[in-house]
């Protein structure tokens, strides 16, 4: 998952063919990557507005999940069914060399060379992509607090979709990780210990125990992932490298589908109870959408998210334009210019704030696009 509201860190990586950003440092002749420290870059996705006070909701966190699990009926139909079969699901092992094989060796020599071909910049993304899902366990966690289910064996529907979720979920950090092993392009054991850093960090979601809130930052977590994904496979396809491009386009397609299973649970959160969803979504629009990514740290560059932000947009893998499609696009799914009966004096100014927002994070971005230009020319 690699959400990204400001996408982070730096690689260096030795020459591939083609020349390395000017302000890299390369450790030639072995093929790997290493943290690097660079200017740090802050980018419009890790906020749309400073934090400001909110008004007290109507609801409390607890009636609110209490409406989630009223839902348990709607989630088995609507919910369930976007998860695949396991016997009809790919898997890592599908996609990379076999490992079985008698010909793994030569299919591995294969897989290398193709990676040689690869500018450094792609791969300080597909790291970052990789290491932002390979902290699963905590997004698991964070998951069940949003409707108070815990129990590894609980039949309801909010469980099993939890579950499940996290299964389809696995398989990327996992393809993923195994790719960047088998390329021989990047320090494995320094992307290890940012892994583990990261896990061990957690996370501080501005959700406030909210689950309203929970469920809207996950559903632009998991948008904002499958165009993360979809972009690196369109990359790596115009690249020459149908291989990887396989790799990123499949688990692109599984975060549309999560994508598309948080979206329909705000979608009905609107429909029930619009002044609670309309004022979720105002204060997380208004409060830092700090992805999981943002606290990856190798041991070393204390700006390693923002360095990887840097390169992402540089490579429009993720942009600020991007997050301000993400910001229109919900204002629209969710009917937040249509919501009339049934909203307070609060509801209605935040229905106000946040059909003035799109506008407002386009011309943000306009401008952060036309800043970076200049300091590309300069």
């Amino acid at each position: 998952m690699v959400m990204m509201s400001g996408l982070a860190a730096a690689y260096s990586v030795t020459p591939t063919g083609t020349a390395p950003s000017s302000c890299w440092k390369t450790r030639a002749p072995q093929p790997r990557v290493a943290f690097q420290r660079r200017r740090r870059t802050t980018s419009l996705t890790t906020a749309t507005a400073t934090a400001t006070a909110m008004p007290r909701e109507a609801m409390t966190a607890p009636e609110k999940a209490d409406v989630l699990r009223s839902l348990d009926g709607w989630a088995e139909s609507n919910l369930l069914p976007l998860l695949k079969p396991v016997d009809r699901s790919w898997q890592p092992h599908d996609l990379l060399p076999d490992s079985a094989s008698p010909g793994f060796h030569e299919e591995v020599d294969e897989l290398r060379a193709r990676a040689r071909e690869i500018p450094d910049d792609y791969y300080v993304c597909l790291v970052g992509n990789m290491v932002t899902e390979e902290a699963l366990p905590t997004y698991h966690a964070a998951l069940n607090s949003f409707v108070g289910y815990d129990s590894p064996s609980s039949a309801d529907a909010w469980s099993r979709w939890s579950r499940g979720w996290t299964a389809e979920e696995n398989r990327h950090g996992d393809l993923l990780n195994r790719y960047l092993y088998l390329s021989g392009r990047v320090d494995m054991r320094r992307v290890e210990q940012t892994i583990h850093h990261l896990i061990t960090a957690g996370m501080r979601l501005a959700v406030d125990k909210c689950p309203y809130r929970g469920f809207i930052y996950t559903s632009f977590q998991e948008r904002a992932t499958a165009i993360s994904h979809g972009n690196t496979a369109a990359r790596a396809k115009a690249l020459g490298d149908a291989s990887l491009a396989r790799i990123c386009g499949a688990i692109a397609g599984d975060e549309k589908r999560h994508e598309a299973a948080y979206t329909r649970v705000v979608d009905e959160l609107f429909a029930r109870t619009p002044d609670a969803a309309v004022r979720a979504l105002e204060y997380m629009m208004r409060q830092r959408i700090l992805m999981p990514a943002y606290y990856m740290f190798d041991g070393k560059d204390t700006d390693l998210f923002h360095n990887y932000s840097a390169v992402a947009q540089r490579l429009g893998v993720y942009t600020t334009a991007d997050y301000a499609d993400l910001v229109e696009f919900f204002v629209d799914r969710w009917g937040v210019a249509e919501l009339g009966p049934g909203l307070t004096g609060e509801g209605r100014q935040a229905q106000d704030y946040l059909c003035r927002l799109p506008e407002r994070v386009r011309k943000m971005a306009e401008l952060d696009a036309r800043r970076r230009q200049v300091e590309l020319q300069a």
